[in-house]
């Protein structure tokens, strides 16, 4: 089990504890008027934690408070963890990033572009372009999500019973190749949008390497880094550690409690994109080997060069994803945030208006959870809580204006 207490005293790292405080006192709130069942919070500095802060209940229904080794759904912070695993077989020579990805999923070697007409009845044309291995590690493939509600290639996704899951038969390759009988939204490579495009990397990666995802993650990532509670289920004894899962009211945007019983029970469908469970400490020891250019306690997943490499922006021209990107559902807005090899990288944080560095990488998931890396600072940060849609609250610009503001040296 990862262990998740504070190493340091704050001071001896340049970070101030009197500032640090303001993130428990803030984030309190949400818990004290019923807008997050509970939370929890980790700030590292120079490879060292220096605050770890938690509030509320991780299951409130069965007053259940939040502890350090609470399970929590990470959804789409699963995306980095597969877009690790990627670039471990890029190192490894099995492809180049530009290799069209329907030399190793068939059903992707001749997509189609949406033009017009209903979902029922779309006109489409061939892509101009393949969908290469580079798009889906940065959302410019063409593909999309269900719950945009944004394009009738949406309804699409919807109308096959893609939303925010996918039917319960299908494992991981029949998604894929259900997908790929849906048309793209555009040419590969030509716009950014937040899609399935992860998931489909991670059957990629299952195809290259011979191995079920789950297999090649626990081989690969989670033994050798330490990351004993992580996994795509949870069950026996460890099952009363996972956190409870809530939905924003409509109205009131309150937590209401939702069903989260799906991480509960072993699934068809091994989600690459948004189906890993585990402790914040896994997520610690995760960001720790980023922060430290690929390495932890003397275990090498990639190459320094290799993590530089995934943390640059790669939408072409150096755009941003407010200008380069679909207008998707976010909690914060896109402005001067480019996107690499499965993280978000601010570029341009004057523009993005949020307490930040040049450089910071992250990502979040769909249930309000988000990290971010900062290499210029050496600081790592996470936070946890399970509250659907991430949108919901403007958790995450809030949480990097605390967190910077406490920076002191």
């Amino acid at each position: 089990m990862s262990t998740l207490e504070q190493e340091i005293d704050p001071e001896k790292v340049g970070l101030s504890s009197e500032r640090l405080a303001r993130i428990e006192d803030h984030f309190a709130r949400y818990v004290d008027d019923g807008r997050l069942a509970g939370w929890l919070a980790a700030v590292s500095r120079r490879g060292q934690l220096a605050y770890v802060a938690r509030r509320g209940m991780r299951d409130r229904e069965a007053g259940a408070p939040v502890e350090t080794d609470t399970l929590w759904r990470w959804y789409s912070m699963t995306k980095p963890v597969t877009s690790v695993a990627a670039m471990m077989l890029y190192e490894e020579g099995a492809f180049d990033l530009r290799d069209p990805v329907g030399r190793w999923i068939p059903s992707l070697a001749d997509p189609q572009v949406y033009l017009a007409g209903p979902p029922a009845k779309p006109v489409t044309r061939p892509a101009t372009e393949p969908i290469r291995i580079w798009h889906l590690l940065t959302h410019t493939a063409g593909l999309t999500y269900g719950f945009h509600h944004v394009h009738p290639v949406d309804a699409m996704y919807r109308q096959a019973g893609f939303e925010w899951g996918q039917p319960q038969h299908m494992d991981l390759a029949a998604c894929v190749d259900a997908w790929a009988a849906l048309p793209l939204m555009f040419d590969p490579g030509s716009e950014w949008a937040y899609s399935v495009a992860t998931d489909v990397l991670g059957r990629l990666v299952e195809v290259v390497s011979g191995q079920p995802l789950d297999e090649l993650f626990r081989t690969r990532i989670l033994d050798p880094l330490g990351m004993s509670d992580t996994a795509f289920w949870v069950g026996g004894d460890r099952a009363d550690r996972v956190a409870a899962l809530y939905g924003a009211h409509p109205d009131s945007r309150l937590a209401t409690a939702m069903d989260g019983s799906a991480a509960l029970s072993p699934r068809a469908m091994l989600s690459g994109g948004g189906g890993l469970v585990g402790s914040a400490g896994d997520y610690h020891r995760f960001t720790q080997m980023l922060l430290r250019g690929g390495e932890l306690d003397g275990v090498r997943i990639l190459g320094p060069r290799t993590v530089r490499y995934m943390t640059t922006n790669h939408l072409p021209g150096g755009a941003d994803l407010e200008h380069f990107g679909r207008k998707l559902f976010a909690e914060t807005n896109y402005d001067g945030i480019g996107f690499g090899l499965g993280f978000s990288v601010t570029d341009d944080a004057a523009a993005a208006k949020v307490l930040g560095s040049v450089g910071e990488y992250g990502w979040g998931g769909a249930a309000s959870t988000a990290f971010w890396v900062d290499p210029a600072e050496e600081l790592t940060v996470t936070f946890f809580t399970q509250l659907m849609p991430s949108s919901t609250h403007p958790i995450r610009a809030e949480l990097k204006a605390l967190v910077y503001q406490s920076i002191i040296e």
